[in-house]
């Protein structure tokens, strides 16, 4: 067996572990990355390949760094086909917005982790999670072709993805991190990159089209004006769908994908669900998709990680400076995500949960109806002013959806009581349960006025 010892531990080589390493490193401590993948594959990833806000991104990893991996900057909006209504609805996409190559945007990070002074360790499988006896977690270990490693470490940070292995291996009963996570909670998602023998028409454009049923979705993002990322997700608390067969069968009914070339194919799960109440643990934080860090209604969760790593990142120094890992002085970590966009993305799981009660012609009219701008706010804002004004106007414009209209009028009501009460996030792990029966109290009126069953 090989030990390692470091300050700082993070699994995985994504986003999320890429900024915490960085962070850790630029700080002058020492960091390793342990990623399951080769050197070659590392930052393959899944994903929809739209990058939101990078000029907002965490200085860990400068944006000049990320910029080789941009494909498209000309996005300014978002497009919605409506084939139940016959119409396309275009809304605004606000701030600075990219396409990119993923792949490559993922060698770029680990670049720029590595060039910060992070080590990295490919081709390791994290087998188990390393606690001594009061709980604390100490490290981890895996296997690289046959060899046991253990990685010795003050702070474990778990950027393992969506459903992350190191959480079923590690014993939380002392602590509050959030263990009410169900695989029905995702997504399972497909996409292939595809090469279309002339430039599409809408390359300035995220373009989504609903499935048959409300749980699932289709998008095509354009890297260039002829190479797109097409894809296909659904619900996994829905019966499951046939992405690939799916997603080919949509393409086979683009007239501009006549004649095009699949270059590359993978899939993946993601969170679609609120932040994890708590990502903390004594000596371990979870960040990114292994933290629910995602926009529930949108699947954007690449700033969410970046963001989530530096505050992790900054949190585990301040506590090894300290000489206290415990779960309270990791704890400012949750508080800031939750300031930050955690709070607006919990508010947001209300839609998606209202989602999968409705009827997805229902639905569909529904969002012709509303004024675009609207809900730009909604999606990007976490809650859009629906004033009684507003209601008028869209119900004059859609006869026959005033119920539905009502309906989405009384789940934003409850999407800003809960919105109001994450603001009000605990300042430490003691205050939790408390907190916690507040919002579940929230949440069953959210289900009452949604219809929906139970998410959590």
């Amino acid at each position: 067996m090989t030990t390692h010892e470091y300050d700082v531990v993070v699994v995985g080589a994504g986003t999320a572990g890429c900024y915490t390493a960085a962070t850790v490193a630029n700080a002058g401590y020492d960091v390793a990355i342990v990623e399951r993948k080769s050197e070659e594959e590392a930052g393959h990833i899944a994903c929809g390949d739209a990058l939101k806000g990078a000029d907002a991104f965490p200085e860990a990893i400068p944006k000049e760094r990320l910029e080789p991996a941009f494909t498209n900057t000309g996005v300014d909006h978002g497009r919605f086909e409506i084939p139940q209504e016959d119409t396309v609805l275009e809304i605004p996409v606000p701030g600075e917005l990219a396409v990119i190559d993923r792949w490559e945007y993922g060698r770029c990070i680990i670049e720029g982790a590595s060039d910060a002074g992070a080590d990295f360790h490919y081709d390791v499988v994290v087998q188990n999670v390393d606690q001594d006896d009061d709980g604390t977690v100490t490290g981890v270990t895996g296997n690289r072709n046959g060899d046991v490693h253990e990685f010795d470490a003050d702070v474990v940070i778990d950027a393992a993805g969506s459903l992350s292995i190191l959480q079923d291996k590690t014993d939380f009963s002392a602590a509050t991190f959030d263990t009410n996570v169900s695989y029905s909670q995702f997504c399972s998602a497909y996409r292939e990159i595809v090469e279309v023998p002339e430039d599409v028409e809408w390359d300035d454009a995220l373009v989504f089209k609903p499935t048959e049923r409300a749980a699932g979705y289709l998008w095509y993002f354009p890297r260039t004006s002829t190479e797109i990322n097409a894809g296909l997700g659904f619900q996994m608390n829905e019966e499951p769908m046939e992405l690939v067969d799916d997603l080919k069968k949509d393409l086979n009914e683009r007239p501009e994908f006549e004649g095009a070339e699949v270059k590359d194919k993978l899939g993946a799960a993601l969170p679609t669900r609120r932040p994890y109440d708590s990502a903390t643990a004594p000596g371990f934080m979870a960040v990114g998709d292994a933290a629910g860090h995602v926009n529930p209604t949108t699947g954007g969760g690449i700033a969410g990680a970046a963001y989530a790593g530096k505050y992790a990142g900054e949190q585990a120094i301040e506590a090894i400076e300290a000489g206290d890992v415990s779960e309270a002085a990791l704890w400012a970590y949750n508080e800031r995500v939750m300031d930050h966009y955690g709070a607006r993305y919990a508010a947001l799981d209300v839609y998606n949960i209202l989602s999968t009660a409705v009827d997805v012609d229902d639905l569909m009219g529904l969002l012709a109806a509303l004024p675009g701008e609207k809900l730009a706010e909604a999606l990007y804002g976490g809650s859009a002013d629906f004033s009684l004004r507003l209601k008028v106007v869209t119900a004059l414009k859609s006869f026959g959806y005033w119920s539905n209209i009502w309906n989405f009028y009384k789940t934003k009501q409850e999407a800003d009581r809960l919105l109001a009460h994450y603001e009000d996030y605990p300042s430490s792990p003691d205050a939790l349960a408390d907190w916690q029966d507040t919002r579940d109290d929230i949440m069953e009126d959210v289900y009452a006025v949604t219809g929906a069953d139970p998410k959590y």
